[in-house]
């Protein structure tokens, strides 16, 4: 009996399904859901076709607000569809007409939206993951309005710890909340940072700075949002600020004196992205880049340097490349006394201004020409040296230093002029006064 009732209630269930799938109704709306799909596909479409931005897909190295305006063009389609799919329903509504099959529509339409988004915007694929099989169910039970029933139970689930209630739903809240506005966090302050950066209009310590400025105000903005969700009242952070006034005063002083000195570096410009410095305690290195706490050196042999802001401010600091990227070098060598000194160093000089890297043609001031000096006379032979200009520093990709000393041994060779070494002269006296001179390299 049983099974013939539910036989029966199922034949039920089926008719009212086939009578609705005949009706006119059903009819009307799927055929007014494919019109929408139709010219929300035709309007997405030449809504992007005018912009480059939105037409075309971004290569390799494309700048970031270029692959950004891409992926919100592709998400233009399923956006206009959800719009106009909404409209018909309430036009619907209106006029008393039961749009179920619409209203299924736009459910569906805005669970293909968010996945359009999580896959042009979210390049993490763990993060991904997690926004399509815990993120997309969530929505989907929010918009059929099964997820109260699910807030209500995880509600009742709690514990008291003193005056304070914890619940499954607060926690669950907290961990699903902080980790999508941490997540929103970092990739708008990349994204932020990144179109700063890349402003033609800025210099390079203007960047930095509202780069800085951008990533701590976002991050504050998150905090704040962090307890928000938490539930945390906002007042307690007169507290909050008070202690944290006692630890910069005591504890995190030299914190704070680093991110400060780093905000003075950028904005007095002393110091940039890219100059070559030499730290008092001899360390060196190019800048490549700047944060809150610190700055990072990278060094020819492959090697960062972490130093704190403070101590390019309250130490001796030598900028190789601060106002101009020329500099001048020097390099020595010996000549035997014997040696046409006037016509060495006119051979010296030439050899010299013809290396590709060092500043020389009828251009150039004589200041900055290639010279070549006596130094010194010394006890096996005449000391020269060679002075000459060049863009850069004479280190890591250059080398010109190294070069120029083979240049220089090569031309002497070739044009037999002796390199000296040290001699000395020995003078034996024997017992009847005969003095016996030996002379020895």
């Amino acid at each position: 009996m049983n099974v013939d009732s539910l036989t029966q209630h199922f034949e039920e269930k089926l008719a009212l399904v086939k009578a609705s799938v005949m009706s006119d109704s059903f009819v009307i709306q799927l055929t007014t859901i494919a019109v929408i799909y139709c010219v929300a596909f035709l309007l997405a479409r030449q809504v992007k076709k005018p912009f480059k931005f939105t037409r075309e897909k971004p290569q390799q190295g494309a700048h970031t607000m270029h692959g950004f305006l891409y992926n919100l063009g592709e998400a233009l389609f399923p956006l206009i569809t959800i719009s106009m799919l909404k409209l018909t329903t309430v036009l619907g509504a209106q006029f008393q007409f039961d749009a179920w099959l619409l209203e299924i529509a736009v459910v569906v339409a805005l669970m293909l939206f968010v996945n359009s988004l999580i896959t042009g915007f979210v390049e993490n694929n763990t993060i991904a993951a997690f926004m399509r099989w815990v993120g997309l169910p969530i929505l989907f039970l929010h918009l059929v309005g099964v997820l109260p029933l699910i807030t209500s139970a995880l509600e009742s689930m709690a514990i008291s710890v003193g005056n304070v209630e914890i619940s499954a739903y607060g926690v669950t809240r907290v961990l699903l909340f902080g980790g999508l506005l941490f997540w929103l966090g970092r990739s708008s302050n990349a994204i932020g940072q990144d179109i700063i950066r890349n402003h033609k209009s800025l210099d390079v310590s203007t960047k930095e700075v509202f780069a800085k400025l951008f990533e701590v105000a976002l991050f504050c903005v998150v905090f704040l949002l962090l307890l928000n969700v938490m539930g945390i009242n906002l007042t307690a952070l007169a507290v909050f600020g008070g202690a944290v006034g006692v630890g910069l005063g005591l504890g995190l002083q030299s914190i704070a004196s680093n991110f400060i000195s780093g905000i003075i570096i950028l904005l007095d410009k002393s110091l940039t992205v890219g100059d070559y410095v030499e730290l008092e305690d001899g360390q060196k290195g190019i800048v490549r880049e700047f944060k809150m706490r610190y700055a990072v050196l990278e060094t020819y042999d492959g090697k960062d340097v972490l130093v704190p802001n403070e101590k390019f401010i309250s130490s001796l600091l030598i900028n190789w490349t601060h106002k101009n990227q020329k500099q001048r070098y020097r390099i020595d060598f010996s000549v035997a006394y014997k040696t046409d000194i006037r016509a060495m160093v006119e051979i010296i000089k030439e050899a010299v201004s013809e290396h590709p890297q060092v500043i020389s043609g009828d251009d150039v001031p004589f200041e900055e020409l290639p010279d070549c000096e006596i130094d010194s006379f010394g006890d096996s032979g005449v000391n020269m040296f060679v002075e000459f200009w060049m863009e850069g520093v004479d280190d890591g990709k250059n080398r010109v230093g190294g070069d120029l000393l083979l240049t220089v041994f090569e031309t002497l060779r070739e044009h037999n002029i002796e390199i000296p070494f040290p001699q000395r002269e020995v003078r034996v006296i024997n017992e009847q006064g005969i003095g016996i001179r030996n002379t020895t390299p």
